[in-house]
């Protein structure tokens, strides 16, 4: 177990150092001089040479990207242009928002996914299952900025029910058509998921077994067929949690949310170079940890992958 622990971690280890060189690397190529947007276009070349030597742009990339990680490792993720505060502190004061947003974006997504797809395979090939599938590939095609759109004309013009942008008075209500927005159709993908996996369970000579025994329903799905059908439905919940956190990034734009993907848009319009590098490994990370908790979670639903 502590093999297939170490192994994981020194990947993610690896991941994470790729995805900060990637990053960096994808940066560098995108036009415009930090220091000429900082001073405008009307500086003197003296100017912009020390500003540049100031913010260290005068290094040869090699150094600047193992300096900038160096003190990404301490903590110390720069300075934002735009408003000359440490981006640690703006990515901290951003962060709580967006993953509550996100954490519940997929608890809504489980809370109607699971239980769907468990009916629709108890129900195979049923009016309800037939009814449940169209609704999931409905739900599936609809992008989230297009629902949050009808979501704010509904529930927010036209009713009045809620608000369409952050109130920072009422923290909850702002975050209801954001979160149902991020939640539906991710809800849709994992309803498949579980479907097919509750499917390929419930042809099981076991499973077959504890229903002619006369077992309750909910007993041969919980005891049965639920936990050996959980491999594949923690796996689909993985992905659909790193869509959820990618689509943060729009919603938060759509609803005018202060969190980091809003964040991230700001920094590259402004050209926040150090900003917009800090925000994009943030994420780049989370997900990669995210695989990581998968992989712990592989190991302890089923023991054979552990030693795999």
């Amino acid at each position: 177990m502590l093999n297939f622990l170490l192994r994981r971690f020194f990947a993610t280890l690896v991941t994470v150092f790729l995805a900060s060189l990637l990053v960096f690397c994808a940066l560098l190529a995108i036009p415009g001089d930090p220091a000429a947007i900082i001073l405008g276009i009307n500086a003197s070349p003296e100017a912009l040479a020390a500003l540049q030597e100031q913010l260290g742009l005068n290094l040869p990339p090699a150094q600047r990207f193992f300096s900038w990680l160096g003190g990404i490792v301490q903590g110390d993720f720069g300075t934002s242009i735009k408003w000359d505060v440490p981006v640690s502190k703006l990515i901290t004061d951003r962060l709580q928002l967006s993953a509550l947003l996100a954490l519940g974006g997929i608890s809504l997504a489980c809370l109607i996914a699971i239980p769907l797809g468990i009916i629709a395979a108890f129900n195979h090939r049923s009016l309800l299952d037939l009814l449940l599938t169209v609704t999931s590939q409905l739900g599936a095609a609809i992008p989230s900025f297009w629902l949050a759109i009808l979501l704010i004309l509904f529930f927010g013009v036209e009713k009045g029910w809620l608000p369409t942008t952050w109130v920072k008075s009422m923290p909850i209500k702002s975050m209801i058509l954001p979160i149902i927005a991020l939640g539906v159709g991710q809800a849709a993908v994992i309803a498949r998921m579980t479907r097919a996996s509750m499917l390929d369970v419930l042809s099981q000579d076991y499973v077959r077994t504890a229903k002619a025994k006369g077992l309750a329903t909910f007993r041969v799905v919980n005891k049965h067929a639920l936990r050996n059908a959980l491999v594949n439905i923690v796996t689909i919940i993985g992905l659909s949690l790193s869509q959820v956190i990618i689509g943060t990034i729009i919603i938060e734009q759509v609803f005018a949310l202060p969190g980091m993907g809003r964040l991230v848009l700001t920094a590259i319009s402004a050209r926040d170079f150090p900003l917009l590098q800090g925000g994009i490994l943030v994420y780049a990370t989370i997900i990669v940890l995210l695989s990581f908790i998968v992989d712990m979670a592989y190991s302890f639903l089923d023991p054979r992958i552990r030693y795999g």
